[in-house]
């Protein structure tokens, strides 16, 4: 399941998919890499327990602003206006009764699943350690160019205000170090391409409560 947004294309002869940006096309991975892998994962783990049953494997756009052009009909792509049609067709075409292999599948996966995540332990970083800078809201690089009060990705071309930036990176600053001070040094030099303290500490007296006096100030 992608829920990518805006305009693609995939290029059949090379099994590229692209993004169109504004500036250039950009690669991104395609899905069907992912979706061939986890189609052999799954169907290594039911064998490893005695099961053999067919596996639809499809991948599902569910953005509705989502548009893909030369899309190849024979691969397995759902698009956002065909999701509706598909699940009524997965419904009627259910003729299959429930059995007890059904019910010993469903056990043994309810049986592996795992409540505590083996990826929660973070690794360990520090302030010094992590880049600074705006990054993308949409693909996660450190790519936002600041104009005016708007702030504009120049890779996916993804727009925001600059307030609602600050206020997503003032979320993250306080998530990754909840010892250091929301104050309008630390967060200007948090956010880093935006020039001006004083667009930085009007939108924190603006969203926050301001601690403390004079250069020890700091928000809540």
């Amino acid at each position: 399941m992608k829920n990518f947004e805006g305009d693609f294309y995939y290029d059949a002869s090379s099994d590229h998919m692209y993004y169109k940006s504004q500036s250039k096309p950009l690669e991104i991975t395609n899905p069907l890499t992912q979706l061939n892998r986890c189609n052999s994962l799954l169907r290594q783990l039911l064998s490893s327990y005695g099961f053999h049953i067919p596996i639809l494997a499809s991948v599902v756009f569910i953005n509705p602003e989502f548009t893909l052009y030369q899309s190849p009909l024979d691969i397995p792509f759902i698009h956002p206006t065909q999701i509706t049609r598909y699940l009524k067709c997965l419904q009627n075409n259910s003729s299959t009764k429930l059995n007890s292999m059904h019910t010993s599948l469903a056990e043994k996966l309810t049986s592996l699943h795992l409540v505590d995540s083996p990826y929660r332990n973070f690794p360990e970083y520090g302030y010094d350690q992590v880049q600074k800078g705006l990054v993308c809201a949409g693909c996660s690089t450190l790519s936002v160019l600041v104009e005016g009060r708007s702030a504009r990705c120049v890779r996916c071309t993804k727009v925001e205000t600059v307030e609602e930036v600050v206020l997503r990176h003032v979320r993250e600053f306080r998530m990754l170090f909840p010892e250091k001070a929301v104050s309008t040094k630390n967060i200007h030099e948090w956010c880093r391409q935006i020039p001006s303290q004083k667009t930085i500490k009007r939108i924190l007296d603006k969203h926050f409560n301001i601690k403390g006096s004079n250069r020890w100030s700091y928000f809540e």
